[in-house]
């Protein structure tokens, strides 16, 4: 049975110990985050979704940390080594290097100096030399000389009894923690740059002599300097002052001022620099590095929320057009479901230079497909198609808008819009996605792999387990928050509801292609597999419009249905005319119908959908037009100011998309008066800004902006 590891966790967490064991309970039941966090709230507490997480990987870093414990202590009594004392110190430790320093002295070892010098029988001779007694060392070795053990004088003796003590040392818990301890202290991080290697690293040449406190390391220069060892440019160490390590440990091994005693302080030292220092400095670097990790992960999740919570223009017919030079701009008209009607491809640049019968197609393209919005991929030639565009006079108001089109070619390859297009090529399926991202975000974004989609940073050299599931409880949040439409939703944003997987969201389309449109959730029940678990985990956050029941089209549960028709009945009116009546409802009073089940939380909830069922939580959407003066670097000049789009936030600044190709960077302390520590907390992605220019480095592809 899995032990509970409630009362650590509410600890851990600062948690009352009732909403931990709850949540647990939950989870076990394979409950989704979201249906915790939105129908659950009586049996939690209200945690929010943050909460919950936290919880759950709470959970299973002590679950791991279990696992190795019971692994630990099988192998210590298999080898018959097993005391009370150590058997008491391995149950309390809560930290997984704190339980592998204990298993050290037992774990099964490679031939090692100290093993080759036990054989030959010098562990008794390193035994004297510790008790440090007064006494001729030499004459006390001369007794273990062996021909036949491989030891042919006093010095290999002795050094042979030092290799056994400098590993007794290496094993003392005690000693590693008071190391590990050290490092964290005062460990400097010094990077320097590999002899010979100087002209090829200058990407990384920050970094070339650099040294700061390890532990107060930023996380983007950890992971920088990590990057450039591990291509070969670098060389990395983590280390305190030497002499102090050692004086730390030799307080603890060395007695006296004897001969013997001199011996054990050679020991120490051979031990610390050959055996402690590398093996403490790797787990202080996987510390750094962990930590370094989840920041760029927090970040990098941010601002994956923030992109795929983008306001979507909606449902309009939509012209959307893949920018390019030489191969021409390749044209796809969309319908409001976002389906294509039509593809083709003018050439109004270089070297063709039609722009004249480009400027036709394109007036002709609007009125044939009856077009209300054009969306323009954000890549090369994105700046002159927009021109193009704009001056041109369509015979309608059109809005035009430029949209990052960062990881549509992942998408154009992908198997995803080989299925959705599998008559049409690559340049086709990309224009296609920069059109639906314009209508939708969320539902086209959710296609693609998070980490092609151009935000974050350093996200290929995180931990890609930790990034994924990160990344996953993002899109799950996203997907859930916003609810889906039941009878338009595609496979991929279906997979993401709570509850279902890619295979159930197959069955759900393959049901609706052969029964029409869903008329009811409860309609869900008729698919195989779809089980009243499912159901329950899903229904809430799936949506249809104009169906029977007119609640099918919000986020109130149908397990709470019987209390939207108690409440309405108590009015003398019915849910349809209930529903979005602000008179009615300001009338309801909620706590007529709380139960022992149904509390304040989830009435409230339900009183809120009432009054706009289906809301999206999304912003408005606008648009930005660039200076129109402003078309490469080449024009971007020092003081000038300029309207842009947040388009990454890292954890040292801020890019902004000012319309040329290179976006400029508002470093952490240009973002207000002073130092800001979460640019997240100043702008948000997508946000638009006014930036002044402070610096152009031409040669590195630099701009240098500021906000203050």
């Amino acid at each position: 049975m899995t032990p509970s590891f409630s009362k650590q966790i509410a600890s851990a967490l600062q948690l009352p110990l009732w909403q931990v064991e709850h949540t647990l309970q939950l989870l076990s039941e394979d409950a989704s985050i979201p249906f915790i966090a939105r129908y659950r709230k009586e049996r939690t507490g209200s945690l929010d979704e943050i909460q919950i997480m936290a919880i759950r990987d709470e959970n299973e870093r002590l679950t791991t940390l279990e696992k190795r414990r019971i692994a630990i202590i099988e192998s210590i009594v298999e080898q018959g080594k097993m005391m009370p004392e150590l058997q008491q110190k391995i149950d309390s430790v809560q930290t997984l290097s704190e339980l592998e320093d204990l298993y050290l002295p037992y774990k099964p070892k490679r031939r090692t100096k100290a093993t080759v010098a036990k054989e030959k029988g010098l562990e008794p001779l390193a035994k004297m030399l510790m008790a440090q007694h007064h006494g001729d060392v030499k004459n006390m070795a001369q007794r273990f000389i062996s021909k036949e053990k491989g030891v042919n004088s006093v010095e290999e003796a002795l050094d042979g009894a030092c290799d056994i003590i400098a590993e007794w040392v290496s094993e003392d818990a005690f000693i590693r923690n008071r190391i590990r301890n050290l490092f964290r202290r005062s460990a400097q991080l010094q990077s320097k740059v590999v002899k010979d290697k100087k002209e090829d690293a200058q990407k990384f040449a920050d970094w070339f002599e650099w040294s700061e406190p390890a532990m107060k390391a930023p996380s983007h220069r950890v992971l920088a300097i990590f990057r450039g060892e591990n291509e070969g440019y670098l060389r990395l160490k983590i280390e305190p002052n030497a002499d102090e390590a050692i004086a730390i440990i030799n307080r603890s091994y060395v007695k006296n001022n004897s001969e013997a005693a001199s011996y054990v302080a050679s020991a120490v030292e051979d031990s610390y620099k050959r055996l402690v220092q590398p093996s403490v400095e790797n787990e202080i670097r996987s510390e750094i590095k962990e930590a370094a990790d989840k920041t760029a992960i927090q970040v990098f999740g941010e601002n994956l929320r923030q992109l795929l919570l983008a306001a979507p223009a909606g449902e309009k017919n939509v012209l959307a057009i893949d920018p390019g030079f030489r191969t021409g701009c390749k044209v796809v008209c969309l319908n409001r479901q976002g389906d294509l009607l039509h593809n083709e491809t003018i050439y109004p640049h270089p070297p063709q230079n039609d722009r004249s019968l480009a400027m036709h197609k394109l007036r002709s393209l609007v009125e044939m497909f009856q077009i209300e919005a054009i969306a323009i991929g954000n890549g090369t030639a994105g700046r002159e198609t927009e021109d193009l565009v704009r001056k041109t006079a369509f015979h309608r108001d059109i809005i035009v808008v430029v949209v990052n089109e960062s990881g549509a070619s992942i998408y154009s390859t992908s198997d995803v819009a080989r299925r959705e297009f599998p008559d049409h090529d690559v340049t086709v399926r990309g224009a296609v996605s920069i059109g639906r991202r314009l209508q939708d975000p969320l539902s086209e974004l959710v296609k693609i792999d998070p980490k092609s989609i151009g935000v974050g940073q350093y996200q290929h050299d995180v931990d890609q387990k930790a990034l994924k599931q990160r990344l996953d409880d993002i899109v799950v949040s996203c997907v859930n928050l916003v609810g889906v439409h039941l009878n338009t939703a595609g496979r991929e944003l279906l997979s993401y509801v709570s509850g279902m997987s890619s295979a159930l969201a197959e069955k759900v389309i393959t049901y609706r292609e052969e029964n029409g449109a869903f008329k009811s959730r409860k309609e869900l029940l008729k698919i195989p597999r779809f089980g009243a678990k499912t159901f329950e985990q899903a229904a809430g956050f799936l949506r249809i419009r104009d169906a029977e029941n007119p609640l099918d089209n919000s986020s109130v549960h149908p397990e709470s249905y019987h209390i939207v028709e108690k409440m309405a009945k108590n009015l003398n009116t019915d849910t349809k005319t209930l529903i979005a009546n602000k008179e009615l409802i300001a009338q309801i009073d909620i706590k007529r119908y709380i139960t022992a089940e149904i509390g304040a939380p989830t009435l409230n909830d339900i009183v809120e959908e009432l009054k706009r069922p289906g809301r999206d939580p999304r912003k408005d959407f606008t648009t930005l037009e660039f200076d129109d003066a402003i078309r490469t670097i080449e024009d971007v000049k020092p003081g000038m100011t300029l309207q842009g789009i947040v388009s990454n936030i890292t954890a040292f600044g801020a890019f902004v998309d000012i319309g040329v190709k290179t976006s400029g960077l508002i470093h952490v302390s240009q973002m207000k008066d002073g130092y800001v520590k979460n640019p997240s907390t100043v702008v948000s992605l997508n946000q638009k800004v006014t930036v002044r220019v402070l610096d152009v480095d031409m040669d590195r592809k630099r701009i240098s902006l500021t906000m203050r």
